[in-house]
């Protein structure tokens, strides 16, 4: 795959703005056409199970999407959505991220991890795990084949530009918005050589907009806003930094675009205790999710839109 660029104000999954980087996207008529609703997933490593009981409220709700896009563990189940964008078979990606341990997705191994920590790898740990997990579970060869259209959000090592991939093989672009940089390897793909799209752009909702979605729903995992004592172990430390610092990119995009569309933020759980590498939880998490997300979405048929989604969103505590 080959890089485009063009000057555009924001970007879609074919059409990168100032700084950014596309691949190049489908050329038939469904990722031209103006899609109604757009979902769009955020990372968050161990957090995406939250992403699934969210789901299934809107599966509840009779609420499907028209296009969708993710970046990171949001990438994960983007690519499940857009297999199965009538969300009937949730159940099964639910048990997906049940089965899920931490050694799953992060298998340590010393020697590796000795040689990226000294320098003679480029990362800690193997991306193995997470590449059986993605291959056993997703429903389609390459991202131009799924039932809507997608984009991924990546980041290019070199320039730091977003990238978005719509087309190619969707592991491969799945691990390349997965990467997170020093955990997982870099990912190539075409002439790009790409790590976790968090880095730039955790909840790409300007790529939804700029598809032209006329609705919105932002699909959050949140971070441990209440996790009782600092994360132990390097890891640990670096995951939960990294969510509190993309969790704020995602409050400035909340306030640019709730005027221009019809931007629906499900409230991210509160409090959570639950570390980005914790995968024991996800049974909790989903199911806590699933009955929050679901009450939202009641008080939205009968309120509307909350006017400061914003709120739920920015650093807090609980002490």
């Amino acid at each position: 795959m080959t890089a485009r660029r063009r000057a555009a104000p924001i970007i879609d999954a074919g059409r990168p703005g100032p700084g950014r980087t596309a691949v190049p996207g489908r050329d038939n008529v469904a990722m031209t056409e103006t899609p109604r609703t757009a979902f769009v997933l955020s990372g968050g490593a161990s957090l995406g199970a939250v992403q699934v009981g969210m789901l299934m409220a809107l599966r509840d709700h009779g609420i499907t999407p028209d296009c969708v896009f993710g970046a990171s563990a949001g990438a994960v189940n983007a690519a499940w959505v857009a297999g199965d964008p009538g969300l009937a078979d949730l159940d099964h990606l639910a048990a997906v991220w049940r089965s899920l341990r931490t050694r799953d997705v992060f298998p340590f191994r010393p020697v590796f991890g000795f040689l990226g920590f000294v320098g003679q790898r480029n990362s800690l740990v193997p991306a193995d795990g997470l590449r059986r997990i993605v291959t056993a579970n997703v429903r389609f060869a390459r991202l131009e084949d799924a039932a809507i259209p997608i984009g991924l959000v990546a980041t290019e090592v070199r320039t730091g530009q977003e990238v978005v991939l719509d087309r190619g093989p969707v592991v491969d672009a799945v691990l390349a918005s997965s990467a997170i940089p020093g955990v997982f390897p870099p990912v190539t793909v075409g002439d790009h050589i790409l790590i976790d799209g968090g880095v730039v752009n955790n909840t790409p909702i300007a790529n939804a907009v700029a598809a032209g979605a006329e609705r919105v729903y932002v699909l959050p995992t949140g971070y441990a806003c209440s996790p009782g004592r600092p994360p132990r172990g390097a890891l640990a430390l670096t995951m939960h930094a990294v969510s509190l610092m993309v969790e704020q990119r995602l409050v400035n995009d909340v306030a640019q675009f709730q005027h221009r569309v019809d931007l629906r933020v499900i409230p991210p759980l509160c409090p959570l205790k639950v570390l980005p590498t914790d995968f024991s939880r996800a049974n909790e998490l989903i199911d806590r999710s699933h009955e929050a997300a679901a009450k939202w979405l009641d008080r939205l048929d009968v309120k509307g839109v909350p006017t400061d989604q914003g709120k739920y969103l920015g650093f807090h505590d609980h002490s």
